[in-house]
């Protein structure tokens, strides 16, 4: 087990003027799991690739433990990589897919054998160690490719989108099965996955990359609780944040027919830029439905917004609303969830305010969260 390090690490591909990753700085801690998540692009999968040795760091460093790493081939780096598409040889059984690398290494067979029979055990693949891969499930392959990771006991796991082939129900254990796996093993382990889902469930710390730059390295509830731009705001979170540009009005910002308050301090911050409005981020879970047009008020004078029922998805205990509404001249769509047992039907307006102290404060022109 070890230590991992991104120093200013960057990666220009050959022809292009744009980094693919751009001094990424990391420090993942001994024992820790961390999800790397983000767009197609954004250059995860290629910092992954790095700290593999699978790619050149043009700039910058890559340590593990106290050994810089930066020009190691891949086989002096102490690390083993679970693929996307498990990579296993299709003429080997199981047993002898787990203890190639160990073949390769000299490892004598006895002490092959009791690592591949230790291995198999942990996850679940005793009675499979005499077949070959295409006789196992999508799942069962994938936990031989942790098991040939594990019988290695490097100081470093890599993972690339190791559940990516498995439909989603498979998908969800197995999540559940590699983070506990991963805590019983106390391995290091740096996840790449473009699901944010997945990464929220998994890791103990997540970095959100866009464009080869980091935006926030945080523990999942940080950055649900405090994203910090509107990227990460939109990114993290199923559904997606509401993000509304709405005017700085006295006592707050004005959100509909309805002036919720927000920090003094943000609304100060956003001044101070020349901005006139902000944008308020909004979770799904964090609007209030409330009786648009109690006390005798016109429509046009009801309290908060109206919003036009377009779809409900349906969960259960919970469901969640997307509909559109009119602010400010412009149609927004906005998700709204509601209690499973009270759903508006499609059609229908309801009218919704943000809860107080729930709301999310960026400035529009930098995207930056603000003092909140």
């Amino acid at each position: 087990m070890a230590t991992v390090t991104f120093d200013k690490a960057t990666r220009i591909y050959p022809g292009s003027e744009r980094a693919a990753v751009d001094a990424l700085e990391l420090d993942i801690a001994d024992g820790e799991f961390l999800v790397l998540v983000g767009p197609s692009g954004c250059g995860k999968s290629t910092s992954l690739r790095m700290l593999a040795g699978l790619e050149d760091v043009n700039q910058g460093a890559i340590r593990i433990g106290e050994r810089d790493v930066t020009h190691l081939p891949p086989k002096d780096r102490d690390i083993a990589m679970v693929f996307q598409n498990y990579a296993l040889y299709p003429h080997m059984t199981v047993a002898d897919n787990m203890g190639f690398a160990l073949k390769i290494a000299g490892v004598n067979k006895a002490t092959i054998r009791q690592k591949v029979e230790d291995a198999a055990k942990i996850l679940d693949l005793t009675e499979y160690l005499g077949r070959k891969p295409k006789a196992l499930s999508g799942g069962q392959r994938q936990r031989v490719a942790m098991g040939r990771a594990i019988v290695r006991e490097p100081q470093v796991f890599l993972m690339d989108e190791p559940l990516s082939n498995l439909d989603a129900k498979l998908r969800a254990s197995t999540r559940t099965q590699i983070a506990t796996l991963q805590r019983r093993l106390g391995t290091t382990t740096v996840y790449v996955t473009h699901d944010q889902v997945e990464a929220m469930t998994m890791g103990d710390r997540v970095a959100v990359l866009k464009d080869g730059l980091l935006q926030q390295l945080d523990t999942p509830r940080n950055m649900y609780d405090r994203p910090a731009n509107l990227f990460v705001a939109g990114f993290i979170g199923s559904p997606a944040m509401n993000l509304v540009e709405v005017p700085i009005v006295d006592g707050g910002v004005k959100f509909g027919n309805s002036v919720v308050p927000v920090n003094r301090d943000a609304v100060a911050e956003a001044a101070a830029k020349g901005d006139r409005t902000v944008t308020v981020g909004v979770r799904p879970e964090h609007f209030d439905i409330v009786n648009g047009e109690a006390k005798g008020l016109s429509k046009d004078e009801a309290a908060g917004v109206p919003v036009t029922v377009n779809v409900v998805e349906e969960l259960g205990s919970e469901s969640n609303v997307y509909g559109t509404a009119h602010l400010d001249g412009d149609d927004k769509e906005l998700v709204v969830r509601v209690h499973g047992r009270k759903v508006p039907e499609k059609g229908e307006t309801v009218h919704v305010v943000p809860r107080a102290g729930e709301t999310h404060v960026f400035s529009t022109s930098t995207g930056e969260r603000l003092t909140d």
